[in-house]
């Protein structure tokens, strides 16, 4: 469906089971009997659907029999965990499935209760600049990379890529660009397979869009049968921009990324619009470990609930409180498996400016449907930022050209509480000040957009040329020559958590390819405790700032910005273990 500007839960996560859909259809034989889907029939407003997670020592499909025989009807069941998703029109249906035997829990999914006024609040995060009269888009002096001596090759836009040079990149690629062999999953809002600095990389064997698009939240026309788009496209922009980060080819256009030879497979879980619902994430979870990918990427949070807590909040319902403890379960099942099936976890910390060992409260869930949010008050001991704070998660802060933490960035002051193991460059719009870098659209990060979503925003016109409202956001189009035929790639700048992610998935993906190891029946990888051990062992470490408190008043942050930080350069709650450093993870 159409694209929504700027419009993804960043780092956080949501209820919501929509149909397995794995597109293309092409698959293993291992993966389908993990996941398979009976529907891809997009939400209407009379949709009553449910996700039913099985007890763990129980027969699924006996199960699904049951859910049959009570009337409903099954849209995809994944054996790996015992999760069920259902539709069923009849009244108190949770409380019927719950009762069943073999059924541990049962809770509306994430699609229900649809409101014809719930439209996605935009993220102020990820665009700032696009918000700001400020904003430029003349590059920012001394903000571009020294001229390299040559030994390394690189893409004509590497030179604006300062994030690259903070984690060490462009000296990791003179040792090597990555191993072919392994497989970063890009579990986002899907990915631009035919953008040419990902065409080369991209694996469409093996990529699958788990979402259907919904009506009321990712536009009214269906672009593509079933309202499931295609496995290689992305009408929002957040999942490409994420993949060029990780693993844009060194090819002779745009950019490069970390990890510029390593395999990318879209495991899409996000809608159009940015949500990210329960069935679709934990299906993507579970493909993930059953096909052999090596990385995944997770920057976003599962709605519709922000933090998702034991019992509830205080302030929440019965029915609402049964929804979270689905998602704590199904989410700790479908990580823990995706990890014993060897895949390296690596998620965004998160948007909220918040001491995630001491939440605030929050005022934003449930996000969907529209205008059902109310306050809740948020016990650091039984509630949960989803996926980052799950089992098995690498969680990942944000970090300006400066170095400093960037202001929008959570953070920690429980080092025990395993909220954050590193840092990495997230952009910050607002770095530099006092000097012509403040708040320009180089402060932020680089990477691919697909074509339709940069026409759909406005910033590229029908024939393919920026618009002065995507010069102004700093909207680049780089084209080269291939067999006589101009090939032409489109960049944006984005900013957030989101984007210090991909950084650290991308130096993960490194360290596979130089210290990982050939596995039964031809495979290649290397266990995600070791990977993990390796990305913070290298990391560069880093002090917190002095006196350890960060303010951002100075830029215009009101006083809840502030941040304190704790520990020491080796590790603390701003930078964790420290700055991913893509040369250190390298084999010596």
């Amino acid at each position: 469906m159409v694209a929504v500007t700027g419009v993804v839960a960043l780092a956080t996560a949501t209820l919501g089971a929509t149909a397995a859909t794995a597109a293309p259809q092409a698959s293993t034989s291992r993966a389908a009997t993990t996941t398979t889907s009976t529907s891809s029939e997009s939400a209407s407003a009379s949709d009553g659907r449910y996700a039913v997670l099985a007890e763990s020592t129980a027969d699924v499909d006996s199960v699904v029999a049951e859910l049959e025989r009570a009337g409903a009807t099954v849209v995809s069941v994944n054996r790996a965990i015992g999760l069920v998703t259902v539709r069923s029109d009849a009244a108190g249906f949770a409380r019927t499935a719950g009762a069943l035997e073999g059924v541990d829990l049962a809770a509306k999914d994430g699609v229900v209760g649809r409101s014809p006024d719930a439209k996605p609040a935009k993220d102020a995060v990820l665009r700032e600049h696009q918000a700001s009269p400020g904003r430029s888009a003349a590059a920012a002096k001394g903000q571009q990379k020294k001229p390299g001596n040559g030994s390394t090759a690189s893409d004509p836009l590497d030179d604006r890529l300062w994030g690259m040079d903070m984690i060490n990149a462009e000296q990791a690629h003179a040792r090597t660009l990555g191993d072919s062999r392994v497989k970063v999953g890009v579990m986002d809002t899907g990915v631009d397979g035919s953008h040419p600095d990902l065409a080369a990389n991209f694996d469409r064997a093996l990529s699958r869009n788990f979402t259907t698009d919904q009506a009321d939240i990712d536009g009214a026309t269906c672009e593509f049968a079933g309202c499931v788009d295609p496995a290689d496209h992305d009408d929002n922009g957040h999942g490409t921009h994420v993949a060029g980060t990780m693993a844009a080819a060194l090819n002779g256009i745009g950019v490069s990324g970390v990890a510029p030879e390593v395999d990318i497979v879209n495991v899409r879980a996000g809608q159009d619009s940015g949500y990210f619902f329960l069935s679709a994430t934990a299906n993507a979870l579970t493909y993930s470990g059953d096909v052999g990918i090596d990385v995944v990427n997770m920057s976003f949070y599962v709605d519709p609930w922000l933090y998702n807590c034991q019992g509830g909040a205080p302030e929440d319902s019965p029915e609402e409180a049964a929804e979270q403890d689905l998602v704590i379960e199904t989410m700790t099942r479908a990580l823990d498996y995706a990890h014993t099936k060897g895949v390296t976890l690596v998620g965004a910390l998160g948007n909220n400016h918040e001491d995630l060992s001491n939440p605030r409260v929050d005022p934003s869930s449930p996000d969907y449907p529209g205008g059902t949010e109310h306050d809740r008050t948020i016990d650091n001991a039984t509630c949960w930022d989803l996926p980052v704070e799950g089992p098995h998660v690498i969680g990942v802060s944000a970090l300006g050209p400066s170095e400093r933490k960037a202001d929008y960035s959570n953070y920690a002051t429980d080092l025990r509480s395993g909220e954050i193991e590193v840092s990495a460059p997230g952009g910050w719009f607002r770095d530099g000040l006092g000097t012509d870098t403040y708040r320009v659209n180089e402060n932020l990060i680089l990477s691919t957009a697909p074509l339709n979503v940069m026409q759909a925003e406005g910033q590229v016109d029908a024939a393919g040329n920026i618009t002065p409202d995507g010069a102004a956001l700093g909207t680049i189009k780089d084209c080269r020559t291939v067999n006589g035929t101009q090939q032409c790639g489109y960049y944006q700048y984005l900013q957030g958590t989101s984007m210090a992610s991909p950084h650290a998935a991308g130096v993960a993906a490194l360290a596979v390819s130089s210290n990982g190891h050939r596995t039964g029946k031809g495979g290649f990888g290397l266990a995600p405790d070791k990977v993990r051990k390796i990305l913070l062992g290298t990391a560069t470490d880093h002090a917190c700032p002095a006196g350890g408190k960060q303010s951002y008043v100075d830029v215009g942050r009101d006083a809840s910005f502030d941040a304190t930080c704790v520990g020491t350069p080796a590790f603390n709650g701003f930078y964790g273990a420290g700055i991913v450093n893509a040369l250190g993870v390298l084999k010596r």
